[in-house]
């Protein structure tokens, strides 16, 4: 696996993986704060038309270039929350 890297690196369209290594959507949105260096979390689209859901950043295992690493299952993923801005 490739080094991990800070949050403050993940882009839009970035693979989000679950605990197995299997995809479970893509980053549609980085949620925090630049200025006080606070991750809170992630929108992750499952699909082209499914609504986005929200993925905290204690669900977050590792970040590396390109990816995203859940804690979760596959199910647990498709199970969070939907994302509200």
């Amino acid at each position: 696996m490739a080094d991990p890297v800070s949050w403050l690196v993940i882009e839009k369209g970035w693979a989000v993986l679950d605990r197995t290594g299997q995809q479970v959507g893509k980053v549609a949105e980085v949620i925090g704060d630049l200025e006080r260096d606070i991750f809170t979390g992630l929108a992750v689209s499952p699909g082209l038309l499914a609504t986005p859901r929200y993925a905290p950043a204690e669900r977050v295992r590792t970040i590396v270039d390109g990816e995203v690493h859940l804690d979760l299952t596959h199910d647990e993923a498709g199970a969070l929350d939907e994302y509200e801005p």
